[in-house]
């Protein structure tokens, strides 16, 4: 079975390690998107919670967009790699803190990809030190 490994990251930090030893996988920046963090109200809450939600909907155009093209490409390959019995593809998100953008975008994808491939999903937010399988 194809196990999806999702992680949110701060490029601060450097890139997430691929440790099935395949050589990494997708990396999707999100610092072009709008920024959370930039303000008081969000700086104690992440990708996850209510709040930072609400916020990538009031942009939603934008976020909207960057998704659909996230879903494109891993969709893509997903297909593939289910078809050549692959076991492992990774995805991983980068934003400035690891904590509002990438968090939530990991989190849509992830959702995503859960109801629509027959895969196993690991999510890891390693700046949030939050790691669960779905």
């Amino acid at each position: 079975m194809l196990t999806v490994e999702i992680t949110s990251f701060s490029f601060k930090n450097g890139y997430p390690e691929d440790s099935s030893g395949n050589g990494g996988g997708f990396v999707f920046d999100c610092r072009a998107l709008p920024n959370p963090g930039r303000y008081e109200e969000y700086k104690q809450v992440n990708g996850t919670q209510q709040p930072v939600i609400e916020f990538f909907t009031k942009h939603q155009a934008e976020c909207e967009e960057f998704l659909s093209n996230v879903k494109s490409l891993t969709s893509q390959s997903i297909k593939k790699y289910i078809e050549r019995d692959f076991t492992h593809l990774m995805i991983n998100f980068g934003c400035t803190g690891g904590q509002h953008r990438s968090v939530y975008f990991a989190e849509k994808t992830a959702e995503y990809i859960k109801k629509n491939f027959p895969v196993k999903v690991i999510v890891n937010h390693r700046e949030q030190k939050i790691y669960k399988e779905l």
